[in-house]
């Protein structure tokens, strides 16, 4: 027997996008405070154990950005290590980071926030996958 519970399914969607935002916004500031990729990744894997409870697991691995948890932490660990190429080739130290000031807007980038947008990426995939797998094991029971 499969029980609705209506209310979860109802607030889940609005709920859904306010924990990722919130992720993102700890992914942001986390270069002058505590914070950053990881913790970042960890929200935002709250965010998917929430649809998956309202929703079911598969429904929530397709709401991955890329609809696969292994996929999704492959890019993080590709991005990551796209991070220290620029210092590599520069003949600086891997992972050696690069400030620049964007000419038209003036901000700041660097490869800082590649790599944690990297961790991100990697602890979302990684930990969503390993939740997702959890949760789907209890699906298979109820059906």
């Amino acid at each position: 027997m499969n029980r609705r519970l209506v209310i979860l399914e109802s607030a889940a969607g609005p709920l859904y996008w306010l924990i990722l935002a919130a992720s993102v916004w700890v992914l942001l500031r986390g270069h002058n405070e505590p914070g950053g990729g990881f913790i970042g990744g960890l929200v935002a894997v709250s965010a998917t154990i929430l649809w998956a409870v309202a929703h079911g697991s598969e429904a929530a691995a397709r709401r991955l950005p890329s609809g696969s948890p292994v996929t999704l932490a492959a890019v993080g660990v590709a991005l990551g290590a796209l991070a220290g190429v620029p210092a590599l080739l520069a003949g600086d130290a891997f992972l050696t980071h690069w400030w620049c000031t964007l000419p038209v807007v003036g901000i700041k980038v660097s490869t800082v926030l590649v790599f944690d947008v990297g961790v991100y990426l990697c602890v979302w995939g990684a930990l969503a996958g390993y939740a997702l797998a959890l949760l789907a094991i209890d699906d298979e029971a109820q059906r």
